[in-house]
């Protein structure tokens, strides 16, 4: 079992929008698809592009750097079928948003 952060204010985050934030010492991108709230690990694999910082499309997160592309839900790129880029777990607690990183 991992330890829970809160991130954000779930307002502060509609639907359709993404964002970078710190939890612990991870940097952690999190996004509102029709209000379920998805998290990643922030740091894009191909050259450490800010995935928090894309341009978010129904599912799917385009990194400002390069253009990889992942959908939110799985973590899962959308060309290459072997690279998966880590997702956490989230809730919605207190009006807050949560987001579990492993120990």
């Amino acid at each position: 079992m991992g330890q829970w952060y809160r991130v954000v204010e779930a307002e502060k985050l509609p639907p359709g929008k993404g964002g970078e934030f710190i939890a612990g010492e991870r940097i952690v991108a999190l996004f509102n698809v029709d209000g379920q709230f998805y998290a990643l690990d922030g740091i894009c694999p191909h050259q450490g592009g800010p995935l928090g910082k894309g341009t978010l499309t129904g599912s799917v997160v385009t990194c400002p750097w390069h253009g990889f592309q992942f959908d939110v839900r799985t973590g899962q790129h959308q060309i290459s079928r072997t690279l998966v880029q880590p997702t956490f777990p989230t809730k919605v607690e207190d009006g807050a948003v949560w987001v579990e990183l492993p120990s």
